[in-house]
């Protein structure tokens, strides 16, 4: 051949190439799965199909999809049979810690190798909310998305009529008791304060001697709907509950002092209401909403459930109490997006998870009723929960909180061996602190079986 027909004839064929239609390549299919937590409702329903059709539209190489599933229950067992079938979804939430822990050999825990391969900066949150997804080998096995950091809820009205100064509104700063004194806001000023919060059906509070145990109208302080590990948390976090070398469950010096401090606060000075109390009429409906209990430690999401107190009396919110080494620890309950590791896309996953917590956080943080960990997302929570509570609440509490967030270790629903067995025997034992047989428990004996019985759960006798 010669090199002019050879040249010719290439000339040829890339003309033919350059107008011959290419075919285009298929989109990678991205399925994300609803139904561990929160997002099964219409209204949910409605935005994260729009997040679905928003995202679609700016991806012509990823097709998300969104599977939601019913009940919580039902989810579980759905996506455990798209597991075993060998046909999981992508990526599952918004999901919770404890949610999370039953499917906890699924979840990928390379996150941070994702990140970086996509060039996602994770510094846009706070480092302490990163390391609440630490595995205990150091990887990191999510992205934070709602966050619902413990606070201080307490009733304005009640300290008004106390004579009390209100909790502070910063980290670090210091109460001012009624005689002016500076003292520390820790659970020592905590355990006063509620004593003077505390009155009884004549007048009296449970600094005087009057005071009757058998007629309180009004509460100083609780724990609202917390379950054991919570509590010992709030007072002391500690990473030594569980030893997986051992495969054993203990309970930690601190945490025997901090349900000690709690008893005392029940059946000593009576502060905080036993289990009667919390279902009598003076703290319905829910605790703190009734208007008659001073003080409430719990989750950020305790906003679902105070509209009724809206009008009946007015309330804030503050840091919550040092612990008992005299840091501020925060426990944060947390809801994020989890990647499945039997994906077949991880790369295409984590773009969408990425755009789940970020571009997206806004309105999926608004609908879930959540306070976004993105910071550039959390103007748009505090504009809508200030309309529904427009009492001129300290929301950015809840963005200082996040700082103090405890790392995944010690967090207060960190993933044991069987652990809703051993969620119901942490229960059990919290319904016996506060039961009517509560003021005569050996606190040193219930917590030594306690470890026994969480022990033999964990494994499996």
């Amino acid at each position: 051949m010669s090199k002019k027909l050879f040249v010719v004839m290439l000339l040829a064929l890339l003309l033919v190439g350059a107008v011959m239609p290419v075919a285009a390549q298929e989109p990678v299919t991205i399925t994300w799965f609803v139904g561990l937590g929160t997002g099964t409702n219409s209204e949910q329903i409605e935005v994260q199909n729009q997040v679905v059709a928003d995202f679609n539209a700016m991806h012509d190489d990823i097709e998300l999809v969104i599977n939601i599933g019913a009940s919580n229950e039902t989810s579980r067992d759905t996506l455990s049979t798209l597991i075993a079938a060998g046909t999981p979804p992508d990526i599952v939430g918004p999901v919770g810690v404890a949610g999370s822990n039953s499917f906890a050999d699924q979840w990928a825990t390379n996150i941070d190798q994702l990140a970086a391969d996509a060039g996602f900066d994770t510094s846009v949150f706070d480092p302490a909310l990163i390391d609440l997804y630490r595995t205990p080998e150091g990887t990191l096995s999510g992205l934070p998305f709602a966050v619902y950091p413990a606070v201080t809820y307490y009733n304005i009205d009640l300290f008004d009529e106390a004579g009390l100064n209100y909790p502070p509104a910063e980290f670090g700063a210091p109460y001012v008791m009624p005689d002016g004194t500076e003292v520390a806001w820790d659970y020592d000023t905590v355990a006063e304060i509620a004593k003077i919060l505390t009155v009884d059906a004549n007048g009296n509070d449970a600094t005087m001697d009057g005071f009757d145990p058998a007629a309180v109208e009004q509460y100083g302080v609780n724990f609202q709907w917390a379950r054991m590990r919570l509590i010992w948390t709030n007072l002391q976090p500690s990473d030594q509950y569980y030893n997986a070398e051992t495969n054993s469950i203990s309970v930690p010096e601190e945490w025997t002092q901090a349900t000690q401090w709690y008893w005392d606060r029940i059946w000593v000075d009576h502060t905080a209401p036993n289990a009667t109390a919390s279902a009598s009429e003076v703290l319905q409906p829910s605790g703190f909403a009734s208007g008659n209990l001073g003080m409430a430690v719990v989750p950020l999401w305790y906003t679902c459930c105070l509209d009724n107190s809206v009008g009946n009396f007015t309330w804030n919110i503050a840091p919550v109490p040092a612990s008992f080494d005299g840091e501020q620890h925060v426990a944060m309950d947390a809801d994020t997006f989890r990647l499945v590791a039997a994906s077949a896309h991880p790369a295409e996953a984590f773009e969408v998870l990425q755009y789940l917590v970020t571009e997206a956080a806004p309105a999926l943080a608004s609908v879930y009723g959540a306070f976004p960990a993105l910071p550039a997302a959390q103007p748009t929570w505090v504009e809508t929960i200030s309309a529904r509570y427009p009492m001129g609440v300290s929301w950015d509490v809840a963005a200082a909180s996040l700082a103090y967030s405890n790392p995944g270790p010690m967090h207060h629903e960190s993933n044991v061996p069987n652990y809703t067995a051993v969620y119901d025997r942490e229960f059990a034992l919290l319904s016996l602190i506060e039961g009517d047989t509560g003021a005569d428990m050996d606190i040193a004996a219930e917590l030594e079986t306690f470890a026994t019985d969480a022990t033999a759960i964990v494994q499996g006798q």
